[in-house]
């Protein structure tokens, strides 16, 4: 019987199923992890079947900011970061929490071998994957979380919560398309964090212009999709240090199932799952 579900739209190219399934496993639980799609007009009723049926979700786009608002109680890392990737049911009542923030930070570690205080973050990208993040990055002691995006607007307002959350921490704020500006904060960042949607397909280009990089950029790139894009084909033919989303998903996945079973999972069992996991 599930009593762990998934759920996104679309949701077919989740790893997690696999992932959390392992875990499980490992620890003689069964293979309690399912997956559904599940629309935004849908999530509402889905929340009040969770309420009398689930002991845990992981939620993905577009379902995170909306959670906000369904979640009975919010932790207070969901509250900060005004996203909720991660819901704790318990007596039918439904805890928000976002791991995210989490799984990034610890796969930054895992990847790069890095501290990240003091560190100068560059995000690509202002949506739901930088939102769910950058807070807690900046929580962490980062001396710099700044962003590209399209929309200034939007990047603006997490520059904002960026600099609420930690006082003296420098953030700003750039179009993709102007150079000067966004060659200069990749010039000083440590991390860039590819958080657009731009390499789910295949025939995507990179998420920023090749010209924006030069070889042995004293950069590493992190690039939350977790197939092979352009961008990680750049970075590997410039040297320039890259890794995947695969690690940030076991990191935050793995967060998830300390918050509903009390116990810290495996975490080369859920990198084996995440390789061998069907999807759909």
């Amino acid at each position: 019987m599930e009593k762990y579900l998934v759920i996104g739209d679309p949701i077919g190219h989740s790893r997690s199923p696999g992932m959390q399934n392992a875990a499980f496993e490992a620890l003689g639980m069964g293979r309690p992890y399912g997956i559904r799609h599940v629309t935004p007009g849908e999530l509402p009723d889905f929340f009040e079947y969770a309420r009398e049926n689930l002991s845990g979700v992981n939620l993905t786009i577009p379902h995170k900011l909306q959670a906000v608002q369904l979640s009975d109680r919010l932790s207070g890392c969901a509250k900060r970061c005004g996203s909720v990737n991660t819901l704790i049911i318990k007596d039918g009542i439904i805890t928000g929490d976002s791991t995210d923030g989490y799984g990034l930070e610890n796969a930054l570690i895992h990847c790069f071998g890095r501290s990240l205080a003091g560190k100068r973050i560059l995000f690509c990208g202002a949506g739901g994957a930088a939102r769910a993040t950058a807070v807690h990055l900046a929580d962490c002691g980062c001396s710099e979380v700044s962003f590209i995006n399209r929309t200034v607007s939007k990047a603006e307002e997490l520059s904002a919560m960026c600099q609420r959350c930690s006082d003296g921490i420098v953030s700003e704020c750039a179009e993709p398309g102007d150079e000067k500006k966004c060659i200069e904060l990749l010039e000083r960042a440590d991390y860039l964090i590819q958080a657009t949607s731009v390499g789910l397909k295949e025939s995507d280009p990179s998420a920023l212009p090749e010209k924006y990089f030069r070889p042995g950029m004293n950069l590493c790139i992190f690039d939350t999709i977790y197939r092979r894009t352009a961008l990680q084909e750049l970075a590997d033919a410039l040297g320039i240090p890259c890794a995947n989303g695969k690690e940030m998903l076991v990191q935050q996945g793995a967060k998830s199932f300390e918050l509903w079973t009390g116990v810290k999972p495996d975490l080369e069992v859920m990198r084996r799952g995440f390789d061998e996991g069907v999807t759909n």
